[in-house]
């Protein structure tokens, strides 16, 4: 009988690792399937364009893996028995079978650290998502306010995409950090500074936000803001379906691996991408984003292929190389990093780091998910 290998996500690292399990193992004892909720590999490095108004990030996902012998198989995934080793779906075929197993769910908003904000806030973690947040921004634009709580990678470039693309739109930037851009390097913190300040979005360092509300936010010293709309950038988290099936998970729902991204609990399962706390070079556990994703989906095929022939596999090495900064479609900021991602001196400014994450994005769904032999992409 055929080794059934089943990868569960066709995200950045999901479909990367089923295209390359797919030149690897050009096997008849082996068949590759890949599990996904759509059939359009969403490029989520671009939601906040798509929440700005502008182009869709959604590619068809069966273009996307061309001509590799995989099965595609559309449906969500409600179980997955790791004592019968099978997956369980929402729709047509119900159950699929497994011997090897690839997870890679990716991760969601975390929407519950406040009240309120499940309710009441929006977010861009995902395509839906990023299009309710455009209807919205579309009913206000005209002098409305938006209030993005969050000034990670995800907020900075939510809160500058808005106030680019939508001019007399008011855009209220909230961390509860003592600024914006603490890891970067001097010159690239200036210059992050000076791009807000340019694009008219008010900064509120310090503020720890306590409830989200319909029409605005209050926060922990009883201040309270109006806004139209709370965007909740704050974070991600792993959605729930590896701690149910009883795979060991670290607290915020990531499957704990080894060094070669095999679960510690069930060595049948392997875990990459968000949902997996794998290990960077830094010895600290992997973050979410694209640039440890691909190298996760490169390594785990790698890992399988040794393992499915007889060999005994390396360690997969999670690096970062640098991080993307979009400040709208004409402004960037791009900061080199050290692999266990400490910053460098070295930094990218302007209209250069925009194009330079553009193409950045552009090739890595050319040479990423539809080829394989990406090489480490930056934590766009």
């Amino acid at each position: 009988m055929s080794h059934r290998l089943v990868v569960v996500g066709a995200g950045y690292a999901g479909l990367l690792a089923a295209k390359r399990l797919a030149r690897k193992l050009r096997r008849s004892d082996v068949t590759i399937t890949l599990v996904n909720a759509s059939d359009r590999f969403v490029e989520r490095v671009r939601l906040h364009q798509v929440a700005a108004g502008q182009r869709s990030a959604a590619l068809s996902l069966r273009q996307q893996l061309g001509g590799a012998s995989v099965d595609l198989v559309i449906g969500r995934v409600a179980a997955i028995d790791t004592t019968g080793q099978t997956v369980s779906l929402d729709t047509a075929p119900q159950v699929i079978g497994y011997d090897t197993l690839v997870y890679a769910v990716g991760s969601r908003a975390r929407l519950d650290d406040v009240p309120g904000a499940v309710e009441h806030a929006y977010a861009v973690a995902d395509s839906e998502q990023a299009t309710r947040l455009r209807r919205k921004v579309a009913e206000i634009a005209s002098g409305g306010t938006v209030a993005v709580v969050g000034a990670g990678l995800t907020g900075l470039e939510t809160a500058s995409e808005l106030a680019e693309s939508h001019p007399e739109l008011h855009v209220r930037l909230f961390t509860g950090a003592d600024d914006v851009g603490t890891g970067l390097a001097p010159r690239a913190r200036t210059h992050l500074w000076r791009a807000l300040d340019r694009l008219g979005v008010s900064l509120h360092p310090k503020t720890h936000v306590a409830m989200v509300r319909q029409d605005g936010l209050d926060t922990r010293d009883g201040t309270s803001f109006a806004a139209d709309a709370v965007v909740w950038t704050t974070g991600f988290q792993a959605p729930e379906l590896a701690r149910e099936a009883g795979l060991a998970t670290d607290e915020g729902g990531r499957v704990l691996v080894d060094a070669t991204l095999r679960s510690i609990s069930h060595p049948e399962v392997y875990a990459v991408g968000d949902a997996a706390a794998g290990v960077s070079v830094s010895g600290a556990p992997s973050r979410m984003s694209c640039q440890a994703a691909l190298p996760m989906g490169r390594g785990v095929a790698d890992v399988i292929a040794a393992r499915l022939t007889g060999r005994e596999p390396g360690p997969v090495r999670i690096g970062y190389a640098f991080t993307n900064i979009s400040l709208g479609r004409r402004d960037g900021v791009v900061q080199f990093t050290h692999a266990d991602d400490r910053p460098r001196g070295l930094v990218l400014t302007g209209r250069a780091a925009a194009a330079f994450k553009e193409a950045v994005m552009r090739s890595t769904v050319r040479s990423g998910p539809r080829g394989d032999h990406s090489a480490s992409s930056p934590d766009l």
